[in-house]
């Protein structure tokens, strides 16, 4: 167990190509990318004793327009009003379909060479895998989509292709959504059939979360504001009691947890078998640490939003991402950073970003 109580460190998007990144600066994993600062990285993360796993993942059409790249997808469809942020992505062919497979597994075998101990595959929130699984996004009619066994192949084939490259000692992971929460969209019955298939290949640990930038329900805008998700803290708690019925797969569970009684029902139900914590510990580094050791019971974490949907979730991770860029360079976080601002900046900043060139700062140069 790492010094401020995590027993395992999920590193968050690590993207497999370089001009395909959903923010600025996300770091990469590619045949370019300096292994010694990768070494050093996960060096850092796990000098405490803590586990550091990389999440790999693509964006696929949430690509924002500022970045200046054409985005790709299963098919040529859109982000529902958020056309001023993302273009209409092109359709991938077979072969770079194919290709992406290939680029999940060698990401894989390079981050887990550089020591990251486990790799989680990113299959939620809207992104590449995602938009694979979703009837809305994926309008295919070869091999790769029309129905639900096509739709979920190419998870499936990342599963397989990541699983050859690391072997079976490293612990291999997948975030999956419960639903999309959108009208004709990926939910919950087709979901449960994923997680059969994704027991069937021998994964190790199923995270589960929820929703996707049009419908963030991951950051707790939507379908968790609902009072009954609200009494029970975690916003997708109800769905793993689904999955434990019909899986013996360990199952993480990530999103609302705010109070030590809240993470402990969870795991005493039998629900879950972890719990996982992401904005709180931008606050509070320590406060897994705390609640471990029975000297904290309530994270001070809140919404941070404008009150408007369509962007909400994307300014509520922007807030967030750029209180980490304080903590990476020794200052504090500042809880008082309007929503507002926070918007502002990342845009501005993303233009900026964009106008020096992808070979310039995507990160893992």
């Amino acid at each position: 167990m790492g010094p401020f109580g995590a027993a395992l460190l999920i590193s968050g998007n690590i993207m497999i190509d370089r001009t395909a990144l959903g923010e600025a600066r996300n770091v990469v994993i590619d045949d370019r990318t300096d292994r010694r600062a990768l070494a050093e990285w996960t060096r850092a993360a796990r000098m405490g004793g803590a586990h550091l796993w990389a999440q790999l993942n693509h964006p696929g059409r949430q690509v924002p327009r500022l970045l200046g790249w054409n985005s790709v997808a299963p098919s040529a469809v859109p982000v529902p009003g958020q056309r001023a942020l993302f273009a209409t992505p092109r359709a991938l062919t077979e072969s770079e379909i194919i290709a992406l497979v290939e680029r999940f597994a060698a990401a894989a075998r390079s981050a887990v060479d550089n020591g990251f101990t486990g790799i989680e595959i990113h299959s939620a929130h809207g992104y590449l895998i995602s938009q694979f699984l979703s009837p809305l996004t994926n309008l295919r009619t070869d091999g790769w989509g029309g129905t639900p066994q096509r739709r979920r192949r190419f998870l499936l084939e990342v599963v397989r292709a990541v699983r050859a490259e690391i072997g079976a000692a490293v612990p291999l992971a997948v975030k999956l959504n419960s639903a999309d929460f959108q009208r004709g969209g990926f939910g919950e019955e087709e979901s449960l059939e994923v997680v059969a298939a994704l027991g069937a290949e021998g994964i190790d640990l199923l995270e589960i979360s929820g929703g996707t930038y049009e419908s963030a329900a991951m950051m707790g805008v939507g379908e968790p504001r609902k009072a009954s998700t609200r009494a029970r803290e975690a916003y997708f708690l109800d769905y793993a009691e689904r999955v434990r019925a019909t899986t013996a797969l360990p199952l993480l569970l990530t999103g609302g947890f705010r109070t030590a009684a809240g993470m402990a029902e969870a795991v005493a139900s039998g629900a879950v078998d972890l719990v996982g914590m992401a904005r709180p510990l931008v606050l509070d580094p320590e406060f897994p640490a705390r609640v471990l050791a029975d000297s904290a019971t309530v994270s001070t974490v809140r919404p941070r939003r404008l009150g408007i949907d369509s962007v909400d979730g994307m300014t509520e991770l922007a807030w967030y991402a750029q209180q980490m860029a304080r903590i990476a360079v020794n200052k504090r976080p500042d809880p008082e950073r309007h929503p507002l601002t926070t918007l502002t900046t990342y845009l501005l900043g993303t233009a900026a970003d964009a106008a020096r060139g992808p070979l310039r700062w995507a990160a893992g140069r």
